[in-house]
């Protein structure tokens, strides 16, 4: 039994795999046979439930992204009983009866048949259990609300009253319609969102992961706290392509964890380093995380440009950590790793020049060849298998049965999403039906007092509480679709919106008391997981603020002349430096209780930005003024020390 549903779950793995390819290259197109697109996430979609409750069965004992943590780690090895097996049969059976029947479906449902209904019914409950498998009791809990309001909704008084809403065409309407779960977020997750999936496992089989390492080791390891500088290098190369906190953690942490505790760094503090550097790339570019994909559909551009607003951000996060990393190194007085034990940079090129080159192929098909994101993402796959099955990496080809392995097994790493954006179609769909979605905005712009700084904090704010149970994901859609248009109704631009939203919901994957990433992190360095998600909020500091910088700053997000873009970049690069300062309590030397809120002060008068009150660019220059001298007194102050530590005292 076991072997069966072994092979079983890989099948369904390469079947969601082969679909979506086919799908994308228009294989259906070419063979003459008209399709939905409807019909195909249908099938997907089944695929993947059926393969969700396979994978994380009832018996786990664990639910919500701490399964999926575990999953990632590799420590979920729990056998599906009987309920689960009817469970993925029920998914298959429902999903592809709608698949085949879609075209005959669409024109039936508006008299909401008893087949349609039960159909749709049955569907809408198999997702709710997969996302709380997946994702915990949060979303589904949320999404039930919405559901209890549209068809109570309107016995309640105004500004909380909605249309009624039948239980029949409530259930229809959710799980059929184009405008709630067979709509464009599934749509996102399943064409776009999968073959960057793809490359990404198909990169980690076959050496990825090791030449990254290894590259980082080559650039950084010599360095005063090298081992930790590997970390926050390796998490933003393997980011890249991930995409996700917690398999980034996974992947690169294993290598990364060890050699920080090796070198000197507390358990904790390693796993804080590594937790914050590996959820960075979800902001990451060239393929950052899921809801970047959503967010360029919610903006209606293309995904280069959301990539390219992205870049200073995700510079300034990793900047940001590696002041960080540096500091606390020189705190803890930790060397760089030993010159025998750091490869040559040229080495770990001259073995491994191939892996970047799907890098180059997936940039320029983004922003040369204007290819839309996953012709481009199977583009630099193709590329990648071709290379690996080609050119030797440590010695050793890759075969095409592996090659075909990693593909497939994208399947498995990619059900997560797909559960999560279905029921965030459901939500959509919920908010649409009932017009929930604009009398919340209206309510949150009107309890902001017309304050733009007031409406980001309450943003910030819902965005952490929403963090806490929910993935980064569900906190985007629901934010997006709330309080992102009361934003932009507020004088931000779109895209300066949007990203905030994403960069606040990303936070909760390094802040207690969920803190999934640390979660990973703490796993792998054996430490607390409350002091690993402390020690990551601390060191992560600079991502609180770095959204409400950006969201006064357009010119962080790339818009505005070169000129302003570098000279808001450079202050506000000095005022991370001159806050981690004070984070650490260590420049050149040890820095005293009052000289760190001094540092403090400046941090603030340097990261204040200019549209956020009258008079603020002066603060910023005197900011800088002083930042300069104090940086000064500083080289003075550790030259004293230096000096006096020579000075032999006769005895």
């Amino acid at each position: 039994m076991p072997a069966i549903l072994k092979h079983t779950k890989t099948a369904l793995s390469a079947a969601i795999v082969a679909v979506v390819i086919a799908w994308i290259l228009n294989l259906p197109a070419r063979f003459d046979i008209g399709l939905f697109t409807e019909q195909m996430l249908a099938a997907v979609l089944g695929l993947s439930l059926a393969l969700t409750f396979l994978q994380f069965p009832l018996r786990l004992g664990t639910t919500g992204e701490e399964a999926v943590a575990k999953a990632h780690i590799g420590r979920l090895e729990v056998q599906p009983g009987l309920f689960d097996i009817v469970l993925a049969a029920l998914s298959l059976a429902s999903c592809f009866y709608v698949a085949i029947r879609y075209p005959a479906l669409i024109k039936e449902l508006v008299y909401r048949p008893w087949d349609g209904v039960l159909i749709s019914s049955t569907i809408v409950i198999l997702i709710f259990e997969a996302t709380r498998r997946i994702a915990g009791w949060a979303l589904v809990l949320i999404v039930l609300a919405l559901c209890v309001h549209a068809m109570l909704g309107y016995m309640l008084p105004e500004p909380f009253t909605s249309r009624y809403v039948p239980l029949g065409r409530l259930m229809v309407y959710l799980g059929i319609d184009t405008n709630a779960l067979l709509g464009s977020t599934l749509q996102i997750a399943i064409i776009v969102v999968t073959p960057f999936i793809i490359m990404g496992q198909v990169l980690n089989r076959c050496g990825g992961s090791d030449f990254f390492a290894d590259l980082s080791t080559a650039l950084m390891g010599r360095f005063r706290g090298g081992s930790a500088k590997v970390a926050v290098v390796g998490s933003a190369f393997f980011g890249m392509v991930s995409g996700s906190a917690v398999a980034n953690v996974a992947s690169v942490g294993t290598v990364t964890i060890p050699l920080m505790k090796r070198a000197g760094f507390p358990p904790h503090v390693a796993g804080g380093i590594e937790a914050v550097g590996s959820t960075g790339g979800q902001i990451m570019p060239p393929v950052m995380g899921a809801a970047a994909f959503l967010m360029a559909e919610y903006l209606q551009v293309s995904y280069a440009e959301v990539m390219l607003a992205a870049i200073i951000p995700a510079f300034l996060y990793y900047a940001a950590l590696f002041f960080q990393v540096d500091l606390e190194a020189a705190k803890l007085g930790i060397r760089g790793t030993p010159a025998q034990e750091i490869p040559s940079a040229l080495d770990v090129l001259r073995e491994g020049w191939h892996i970047p080159i799907p890098f180059f192929v997936l940039i320029g098909g983004l922003l040369w060849w204007n290819l839309e994101a996953e012709y481009a993402a199977l583009l630099a796959t193709l590329v990648l298998c071709v290379l690996a099955v080609v050119v030797p990496y440590k010695g050793r080809r890759c075969s095409p049965i592996e090659v075909i392995a990693a593909v497939a097994s994208a399947g498995r790493a990619v059900v997560d999403i797909i559960a999560v954006t279905a029921i965030a179609g459901l939500l959509i769909g919920a908010l649409n039906l009932t017009g929930v979605a604009f009398s919340l905005t209206q309510q949150l712009l009107a309890a902001s007092g017309g304050s733009l700084f007031v409406l980001l904090l309450l943003t910030a704010f819902a965005a952490f509480i929403l963090g806490l149970p929910l993935p980064t994901v569900g906190v985007y859609v629901i934010l997006a679709t709330l309080a992102a248009p009361a934003l932009i109704q507020a004088g931000l631009m779109p895209m300066q919106a949007h990203m905030f939203v994403l960069f606040n919901g990303i936070l909760s994957m390094v802040t207690p008391p969920v803190a999934l990433a640390a979660f990973a992190a703490a796993t792998i360095a054996q430490s607390d997981q409350w002091r690993t998600g402390w020690a990551a909020t601390r060191i992560g500091w600079c991502a609180y603020f770095l959204p409400i910088i950006f969201a006064y700053s357009p010119q962080l997000l790339m818009y505005g002349s070169p000129l302003a873009v570098i000279a808001t970049l450079a202050v506000v690069l000095l005022g991370v430096l001159m806050g981690t300062v004070a984070v650490v309590g260590f420049f050149l030397t040890r820095i005293p209780w009052f000289g760190r809120l001094g540092y403090a002060a400046l941090a603030a008068m340097l990261l204040i930005q200019a549209r956020m009150f009258e008079g603020a660019i002066w603060l910023n220059a005197l900011g800088l003024v002083l930042a300069l001298a104090a940086i000064g007194y500083e080289i003075i102050r550790a030259r004293r020390e230096q000096d006096r530590s020579k000075l032999v005292i006769p005895t």
